[in-house]
């Protein structure tokens, strides 16, 4: 991709319509009702230059919009594989009392449970200890197996911002997390796809920060991870194939609400911002059920 072509690119609706929006660093450009420029998972599968050619073309023919104008939806809604990590950094396992893997700890999310930046997390009825996750996307632009780790970062398209709200009492019900990870309506996702080219390498040394009602409750850097998005495309890759349009989730640094004494969970009327450094923030206020 050409320098200029580099992008940030979210999915939207104003009035009704679908479109993408880029990020110009001076403000926002958008073109509604293209289904070939919105569909972001189908150009993630095509590739980067497919994501440059498509923001391009919104940079030199698109209007300009105001962000509180759009509603901001899941960049990425039909992922063959959204592949969760678990435990990805040393202080949130322990503090968690949990050893540090020596394997990734994986574990899938539906995208069912998607919502994008701006739209309200729900809290279920039936519980009561909804938790907060800030964590890095890592989205496969190229699939593979048994990648080794001199090409992993090839594979990978962009990077985006999630925040993996979790049950806590359903995740703890079972040995499984899958339920208490899969509430609808609690994978915020976005708003930007940001191309790897824009990103130090492997998306590392960047902050990472949650805050609950504007108190910072995490803060970390992306360089403290367990796996990086080296090691994790690699040894994922082992085990099945990667797809391109997948999605990993990349793992929480510590100050989870469930770890705190007493615990901190979120609840109706909340808000919660989730920013990585160059990546982007993430709000999504909480409502009860």
């Amino acid at each position: 991709m050409e320098k200029d072509r580099i992008m940030r690119l979210a999915k939207v609706s104003k009035d009704g319509r679908i479109g993408v929006a880029v990020d110009t660093g001076s403000g926002i450009k958008a073109i509604f009702g293209d289904a070939a420029l919105y569909d972001l998972d189908n150009l993630v599968v095509q590739g980067g230059e497919a994501l440059a050619k498509a923001g391009g073309k919104v940079l030199a023919q698109g209007e300009s919009v105001a962000q509180d104008d759009l509603e901001f939806l899941p960049p990425l809604i039909k992922a063959p594989k959204i592949l969760c990590l678990g435990l990805n950094y040393k202080d949130h396992a322990a503090e968690g009392g949990f050893q540090v893997p020596e394997f990734p700890t994986v574990f899938g999310r539906f995208n069912s449970s998607l919502i994008g930046h701006g739209a309200p997390i729900i809290k279920p009825a039936t519980s009561d200890q909804l938790d907060y996750e800030a964590e890095m996307v890592a989205i496969v632009g190229k699939g593979g197996k048994n990648i080794g780790k001199e090409d992993a970062l090839s594979h990978i398209v962009a990077y985006s911002v999630f925040n993996d709200g979790s049950v806590r009492d359903y995740q703890l019900k079972t040995p499984q997390w899958t339920v208490g990870k899969n509430f609808d309506d609690t994978g915020a996702f976005g708003p930007w796809l940001v191309t790897a080219d824009e990103l130090p390498a492997g998306g590392a040394g960047l902050k990472i920060e949650t805050r609950l009602n504007g108190q910072v409750v995490q803060s970390a850097n992306t360089s403290d991870m367990v796996f990086d998005v080296v090691d994790t495309v690699s040894l994922l890759s082992t085990c099945f194939t990667l797809e391109a349009g997948d999605v990993l989730v990349m793992g929480t640094p510590s100050g989870i609400g469930l770890a705190r004494n007493p615990p901190l969970f979120m609840k109706d009327g909340d808000v919660c911002e989730v920013e990585i450094e160059k990546i982007g923030l993430l709000v999504n206020p909480i409502k009860a059920a």
